[in-house]
């Protein structure tokens, strides 16, 4: 997404650390539609970070695109998925800019993307246009009401009924808000109000 110049900077400091702050494992939701996933199928992993989601389904058997904005991020996904033996397609890039492929992807992950409500619908209007017919959306963000948000950090956190408006034009396989206990790197720790959405484009 189009970020301030203070906020690219943030993201650049954060992932030019040598750990992996967001973990190497993948999203626990990711993993459990995992009998949905066929090897060949083509998968795209947006706000991917450090790779953890997109080599996953590299790993997987899927020809998978990971998107990042922050050039540091990208590079510690490369370095993940060599030491994974898989190759995938990177994009370092602006999501409001992408120029993004239509009807392409089986799946589509969205796994902590938070967004500024003024690009929600353009980007997830984009995941909707990306996804070939029978395609799967697997998303998963903290819920508005997420303990210790600041009322600026919340205005880009979502609902399930937000979520269901936004992606109306899908069959919504699950929906639910519940609470989780992350563990995904020193970034993503401890009990969390998070959103859960499986859906599918019509055929």
């Amino acid at each position: 997404m189009k970020q301030s110049a203070s906020d690219e900077a943030y993201w650049e400091r954060l992932y030019r650390n040598p750990e992996y702050v967001y973990g190497t494992r993948p999203n626990s939701y990711l993993i459990a539609q995992q009998p949905r996933l066929k090897p060949g199928m083509r998968a795209l992993a947006i706000g991917d970070g450090e790779g953890r989601n997109g080599v996953w389904l590299a790993c997987q058997g899927l020809y998978t695109t990971s998107v990042d904005s922050s050039p540091a991020a990208v590079e510690k996904s490369k370095r993940l998925a060599a030491l994974n033996h898989v190759s995938l397609e990177h994009e370092c890039c602006d999501l409001l800019r992408w120029r993004w492929p239509q009807s392409r992807f089986d799946v589509v992950a969205a796994v902590y993307l938070h967004l500024q409500p003024e690009h929600r619908a353009m980007v997830h209007g984009n995941i909707v246009a990306g996804l070939k017919p029978g395609g799967l959306l697997v998303l998963e963000a903290f819920h508005c009401t997420h303990a210790g948000a600041s009322a600026a950090v919340a205005t880009t956190f979502y609902s399930c009924s937000l979520l269901r408006s936004d992606f109306h034009t899908l069959s919504i396989l699950e929906r639910s808000e519940e609470i989780v206990c992350l563990d995904e790197g020193p970034m993503h720790q401890g009990s969390a109000r998070v959103v859960r959405l499986l859906a599918q484009k019509n055929t």
